[in-house]
């Protein structure tokens, strides 16, 4: 029995309990702080800047020929499943599936723990200076304009708050960290897991997640690229922070133990 009680302990606490709370408050304070500094981000002219930085985005996505937000809710509407999937994962899966990914690496893969959690930490003050520098609405905001519909209000039959609020900014859209945050997760469980499923389901995540954000009216096709830039800039970044701490915070390529 205490041979198990060891074991158990041992997977809870890989580097004993106060490590865990550490990367527990680190993460709760870098969070809301993220989520109060974006909130508070507006300056002062708002939501004329977001629809005029929107339109930006549509102009070039229209000159690329990659404004294809409007034809993928028009496909996904054509079923009801698929549309409330995505309204589920929109709402919950980037701190549900996010979340629950994190303890996953940091029971399971703790040697790539550390250099995950330096992505994060740096993907989010980099998101911080796009919202401050580059306000920009949703597509869910041009119903009128291009016939784009909130399908998270429907689902839900909660309406968005237009307003910029402590924890709230709807013009918090560029980069998409849904996107980003699901690169993360998702490529570092796909290189992970033993079974082929798994991580064949793991390495189409961001995409999953992609298609989400874009079908529910949420961001636009460039919001989720430059999600995809900025998880390969907090990569780099990490990277170069595991030169300083090698040991510690570099991503170990020691065999898989997990089953999942």
């Amino acid at each position: 029995m205490a041979a198990r009680v060891r074991i158990l302990t041992a997977r809870l606490f890989p580097h004993g309990p106060v490590d865990v709370l550490r990367q527990v408050l680190l993460f709760a304070a870098a969070y809301y702080a993220y989520r109060l500094t974006r909130g508070w981000i507006d300056d002062g002219q708002g939501a004329a800047i977001a629809f005029e930085n929107a339109r930006h985005l549509i102009n070039i996505e229209q000159s690329t020929h990659t404004f294809i937000e409007r034809d993928v809710q028009i496909f996904t509407s054509g079923w009801s499943l698929p549309r409330d999937i995505a309204s589920v994962l929109y709402m919950n899966a980037q701190v549900g599936v996010t979340l629950a990914g994190l303890v996953f690496i940091y029971l399971f893969h703790n040697e790539r723990f550390y250099f995950v959690r330096n992505m994060f930490m740096v993907s989010m003050v980099l998101a911080l200076v796009g919202y401050s520098v580059y306000p920009t609405a949703p597509p869910r905001f041009f119903f009128p304009e291009y016939g784009f519909e909130d399908t998270v209000a429907q689902f839900s039959g909660i309406g968005h708050d237009a307003g910029v609020n402590a924890l709230f900014n709807p013009y918090a859209a560029v980069p998409s960290m849904h996107c980003c945050f699901a690169i993360f997760v998702g490529l570092t469980l796909a290189r992970s897991c033993r079974r082929r499923a798994a991580r064949i389901a793991w390495g189409v995540w961001p995409l999953v997640m992609t298609w989400v954000v874009v079908t529910t009216g949420n961001h636009w096709i460039l919001d989720a690229v430059l999600g995809a830039a900025t998880a390969a800039v907090s990569y780099g970044a990490a990277v170069w922070l595991a030169r300083v701490r090698p040991a510690a915070w570099s991503f170990s390529r020691v065999p898989a133990r997990a089953t999942a």
